[in-house]
């Protein structure tokens, strides 16, 4: 038999199909925008859409959640290994499993084939974070689960449509396992249409390609990204960095736990090594391989360039090594509902051996308390609502060249802002207060992001309320000289005139009038605060970011109570006394 010719690959032709199937990858996303019922979906944006290859793996991916995309193939690869060659035309899979290669069981994956000429070319993936799938407590998040079992509902590998037929079953199985019924059930059907409809522009597009053609496309795509991922890694100075974070705790109120890293950068690969890293004890905020893999990635990728297509090639360079039973791959049956806030600490841990590695190329830590809420509530009439919030607008730390945006994004996490008039809107909560924290920024030649506090207010007879935060008790760093932001704290204020201290974590009844605060930290600054611009100094104290006496006292700039001017020659004074100072003790 005749071996058929190689496929030339056209580089610009390459191009185009790449952009062509992140066009549809971010289709999707509008769909879902538009469809889904969930504050969380439509608002805060936490679901993730994919195309990957029709061996499973991943070929592109929208504007997505970075984090998520690192276990798109992992959890196909579940559902492959145990449904094998049953799988058709016309069949949609779904799992939540994180034993299956799944997030936490909040994360739904589905994924749909695509064929063309009786050949499976492509899968289309998404990843949705739906608002409850019942469990112990409402929204599924609870930090101090210590058993998935606790968690809700865990769907293993099954086809939610087969040969075009919906299989009503499960979808009456999710109904009867969540709290909310009526928004869960339209946010599985908004995933499910806009999966289809995917497939149908995917379909479209393989129409005008010779089907073998469009497969050697994709894997020469990946090969691509892979090539480009390794030139870029080549150009990063050789060396070995360690980097240890902190946990304040494990969910259930033990001892700060160590997240230790390793990073190897040899040529062109990167080693990830995670085993100087405290034992797993319980609670559900540690991680697990796919997850953990999945926050190293996304770290690294912050220091590639932006030209590289995101799929499967990138990930081929970089080893991530996490041994099993340690508080980054916690063993069967773990739960993992809380996952995510030891994500941000297992990113910025990697990001700190970066920093080292890398001097004046990234910022110092990004601030925030790593804050989720959720809030169950039921009105007169006995309706229940459920709000669900994951914060991520806190800003980075002090950069080489330039200060942590307040209340800018995390790029690392990617969800939007949940505005206050959705959240009023649609539960029977007030946000009181939702503003920058003056005086709290990591000091620093350029300073870090301002730490931010959110206030709601019960205005239902009752609620439960459920919250995971942390970085109460270790600070986010600063670098070169520059200094930590402003710890994270959380109070109850029942009307008594005294606020009540609250831990980083906890699942309380609070009742009508209630208010929970929260104070989100802080980011790190950058270099010695000493050198900051007095001009910049004094931009702050008139924004009110900062007050004249911490100007004086932390950068040492002097600031005329009437003209609200630098003076100069009394800054000049005063940071000479400081450098004096500091040199002597």
């Amino acid at each position: 038999m005749k071996k058929k010719p190689a496929v030339e690959i056209n580089p610009v032709r390459r191009e185009l199909l790449n952009n062509a199937l992140v066009t549809i990858a971010d289709n999707v996303m509008v769909m879902i925008v538009r469809t889904a019922r969930s504050s969380n979906v439509k608002n805060s944006l936490d679901f993730s859409a994919a195309i990957l290859d029709g061996e499973g793996q991943l070929v592109a991916q929208g504007l997505a959640v970075p984090v998520h995309l690192g276990s798109m193939m992992p959890a196909l690869k579940g559902c492959l290994d145990y449904f094998g060659d049953d799988i058709a035309e016309g069949d949609m899979l779904v799992c939540n499993d994180p034993y299956s290669g799944c997030s936490h069981l909040n994360d739904v994956y589905m994924y749909k084939p695509v064929f063309a000429g009786g050949k499976r070319v492509a899968w289309i993936g998404i990843i949705l974070h739906h608002s409850d799938l019942g469990g112990r407590v409402a929204g599924g998040n609870a930090a101090d689960s210590n058993e998935i079992f606790e968690e809700g509902l865990r769907i293993p590998p099954t086809k939610i449509i087969e040969a075009g037929k919906v299989n009503n079953t499960i979808l009456r199985v999710i109904e009867f396992n969540t709290r909310v019924p009526a928004r869960v059930i339209a946010d599985i059907r908004a995933e499910m249409s806009a999966i289809e409809l995917a497939a149908k522009e995917l379909e479209k597009l393989v129409a005008d390609w010779d089907v073998d053609e469009f497969c050697a496309y994709l894997t020469d795509l990946i090969d691509y990204s892979e090539r480009l991922t390794r030139a870029q890694i080549s150009l990063l100075p050789d060396g070995e960095t360690e980097f240890t974070e902190w946990n304040d705790d494990d969910g259930i109120g033990g001892p700060p736990v160590k997240i230790h890293v390793r990073l190897i950068k040899k040529g062109d690969s990167i080693t990830v090594d995670f085993s100087g890293t405290d034992r797993r004890v319980g609670g559900a905020v540690h991680s697990y391989y796919v997850f953990t893999a999945s926050c190293a990635y996304a770290a690294i990728r912050t220091v590639l360039d932006l030209g590289i297509p995101s799929n499967a090639g990138f990930y081929r360079p970089i080893e991530v090594i996490a041994p099993l039973g340690t508080f980054v791959n916690a063993p069967f049956p773990a739960a993992f509902g809380s996952r995510g806030q030891s994500g941000y600490r297992i990113r910025t841990v990697v990001l700190g051996a970066l920093v080292k590695l890398l001097p004046h190329r990234l910022t110092a830590c990004t601030g925030g308390s790593e804050f989720a809420i959720a809030i169950s509530t039921f009105d007169d009439e006995g309706r229940r609502s459920l709000h669900l919030e994951f914060h991520n607008n806190t800003g980075h730390g002090g950069g080489p060249d330039r200060d942590g945006q307040d209340a800018g994004p995390n790029c690392i996490g990617n969800l939007a802002n949940m505005p206050v008039e959705f959240i009023e809107a649609e539960n029977p909560l007030r946000v009181e207060r939702y503003a920058f924290m003056p005086d709290t920024e990591g000091p620093g030649k350029y300073r870090g992001a301002l730490g931010i506090v959110r206030e709601y207010r019960i205005l239902s007879n009752e609620a439960m309320v459920q919250v995971r935060q942390d970085r109460f008790l270790h600070a986010p760093w600063g670098v070169f000289g520059g200094e930590e932001g402003a710890c994270a704290r959380a109070y109850l204020n029942r009307g008594t005139g005294k606020a009540e201290v609250l831990p980083s974590k906890f699942i309380r009844r609070l009742e009508r009038g209630d208010v929970f605060c929260a104070e989100m930290a802080a980011s790190g600054g950058y270099g010695n605060a000493f050198e900051r611009d007095p001009a910049a100094v004094a931009e702050d104290v008139l924004e009110q970011k900062m007050t004249a006496a911490r100007a004086k006292e932390r950068y040492g700039v002097v600031i005329d109570a009437a003209t609200k001017q630098v003076d100069a020659a009394a800054t000049a004074r005063e940071r000479e006394s400081k450098r004096a100072e500091k040199v002597r003790t």
